[in-house]
């Protein structure tokens, strides 16, 4: 995690592909694509339709929490883009975290997970929750473990989709299936069209929007297909931002992280509110001044962040999976 200062170089060259005129007609489209052409996440074999199927029903099965009252999607809501809409959401037992709960929607294809990067994968996340005394609320593996096997059919299921393996229901094995669902959650809109080519799938003013992302300099983090969840940085890398959570500082117990966190992936943004690691932040425009003036110092006029925004609700797809 070096920081601040190639990530500031990138800025600045990021900056010189874009024409000092605001006309959109002057904006090359070829060099605003450049950042995008690559997604992050790591490429895994592709998994059986009977393990997505049994991972599809773990993630929303409400019989794996204490109370039996909770679900992976009471806070991935699918039908609301992956999320809930809480500034943090609440546990089995009605207690809150203290963290945003990040969209499911698109989440293996960032480079970690979790908004301290705690997870390498799905998979790994998906183990994480059920053990979080304020989550799903289970204190020990076996507990859960117990309210697994307790399903109905589960046993069998997991025997057929993990065949050969004496014991297959496992946390790992829960991972791995949900982990194959939640690689099915993907959208595809506009924003992927411009990319594979058709200019005109953006209208002017979006790509204008996109142009003035790149010119502030909001490509030095939020790149790739999927507009950022590809690196970590310092919230408040040039003008300081209070927050008590110190992000991978506290997971990794080094003052020199402090303030640090996985860098959040914009696709559906303009559905996800509210935004930053602890839901503080509820509209999209207050979200752009604020990154502006402390990842950037800069002071952004208001048809600057409208045309931001613009670009930002271009980033919008449509749901791929089945539901």
């Amino acid at each position: 995690m070096r920081y601040p200062s190639i990530f500031v170089a990138a800025a600045l060259g990021a900056s010189l592909l874009v024409s000092c005129s605001d006309r959109t007609s002057e904006v090359s489209v070829a060099p605003l694509k450049a950042a995008f052409l690559f997604d992050f996440g790591r490429s895994v074999p592709a998994a059986s339709a009977e393990l997505a199927s049994l991972g599809r029903d773990l993630y929303h099965e409400e019989q794996l929490s204490t109370g039996k009252n909770l679900s992976c999607a009471s806070c991935h809501d699918l039908n609301r883009y992956g999320q809930d809409g809480e500034a943090t959401s609440p546990g089995s037992t009605g207690a809150r975290g203290g963290r945003n709960s990040p969209t499911s929607v698109n989440a293996f294809r960032q480079v970690a997970q979790f908004w301290d990067g705690r997870a390498a994968d799905v998979e790994a996340q998906a183990q994480g929750p059920v053990l979080n005394p304020i989550e799903h609320g289970f204190a020990e593996e076996a507990e859960f473990l117990a309210a697994l096997r307790a399903v109905d059919g589960m046993p069998e299921r997991f025997a057929a989709a993990f065949p050969g393996q004496e014991a297959p229901i496992t946390l790992a094995n829960f991972g791995a299936a949900v982990g194959a669902f939640e690689r099915t959650l993907v959208t595809r809109g506009r924003w992927d069209e411009f990319l594979d080519g058709d200019d005109a799938a953006l209208t002017a003013s979006e790509k204008q929007g996109l142009a003035t992302f790149v010119e502030v300099g909001c490509t030095a983090c939020h790149n790739g297909r999927t507009v950022g969840g590809g690196m970590f940085q310092k919230l408040g890398l040039v003008e300081p931002y209070e927050t008590a959570d110190k992000g991978v500082g506290d997971l990794k117990g080094d003052p020199a992280q402090d303030y640090v966190f996985k860098v959040p992936m914009l696709l559906n943004v303009a559905e996800t509110a509210p935004y930053f690691h602890d839901g503080s932040v509820k509209t999209l425009d207050e979200a752009v001044k604020i990154m502006a003036k402390h990842q950037f110092g800069r002071q952004l006029t208001d048809q600057q962040v409208a045309s931001i925004v613009t670009f930002l609700k271009a980033l919008t797809g449509k749901p791929q999976w089945q539901p």
